[in-house]
């Protein structure tokens, strides 16, 4: 850091600080993370050494490695998709685990991003993001027009049913937790699953059915491959099957 501002670091503001450990992030994030992390540990240590609290607090955090996601398998799926009682949400988790969304981007959905004809599902851009088509299915797309000649959503396609002002407001992050939480106890399992659940299953049931990652890439909307390439270490995929040495050690 010294050589490249020709400037002892302490003397450095955080503005420039930041500038250079976002520079080691990108020319070092192909082999590994291990010099940004050791550029961080140093200047912790020097911060500490000369008694600059204040410096150290400008300093970002080291983040442990991602665990594996909790993924459902598909007689869980069916048995969550038939868990609600009404209509609607039943076509919340459609969609979630059907076009692998984010709770926000449910949430955001309008009647006019769904397209019968096309059969596709307009998802647009937010933080960050890309805007995206998505395949509707055919069983999906039946239970959508069903639902919005009975429940007649104006603009959001999933309102919050209860509001001050009587105006369809959209439904809530909170609200889609809690309709899971309550359908959780209906199906036959011990994982603990969110939302966000039906999505890291629908990339893993995708992979395992044969899709591509470049094609799964483009339907969960990541800037990153490597980001998709998580599901590589999940995915079943028959010709990089898994088995225990217990399977072969008994056969003759």
């Amino acid at each position: 850091m010294a050589l490249h501002f020709k400037m002892s670091p302490e003397k450095l503001d955080r503005e420039a600080v930041d500038d250079y450990l976002f520079h080691c992030k990108n020319l070092h994030q192909t082999p590994s993370d291990s010099f940004f992390k050791h550029t961080i540990y140093g200047l912790r240590s020097l911060y500490r050494l000369l008694n600059l609290p204040d410096k150290k607090i400008a300093l970002p955090q080291i983040h442990r490695q991602n665990v594996l996601p909790i993924v459902l398998n598909k007689t869980e799926v069916r048995a969550l998709l038939v868990a609600p009682k009404y209509l609607r949400h039943r076509l919340m988790f459609g969609l979630l685990y059907g076009c692998g969304l984010r709770s926000y981007e449910l949430c955001d959905l309008r009647c006019s991003d769904i397209d019968f004809e096309r059969k596709t599902v307009f998802v647009r851009k937010k933080k960050g993001h890309t805007d995206r088509y998505l395949p509707l299915n055919k069983l999906l797309a039946r239970g959508l027009k069903k639902y919005m000649s009975n429940d007649y959503p104006t603009d959001y396609l999933f309102y919050s049913p209860v509001s001050s002002d009587g105006a369809q407001h959209p439904i809530t992050n909170s609200a889609i937790q809690w309709i899971i939480k309550e359908s959780r106890s209906k199906i036959t399992t011990k994982k603990k699953f969110t939302a966000h659940t039906l999505r890291h299953s629908f990339a893993t049931h995708l992979l395992e059915d044969g899709m591509n990652i470049l094609t799964l890439k483009a339907l969960l909307g990541h800037k990153r491959i490597e980001t998709t390439m998580l599901y590589l270490q999940i995915a079943e995929l028959n010709n990089h099957s898994k088995f225990s040495p217990l399977d072969t050690l008994y056969k003759k």
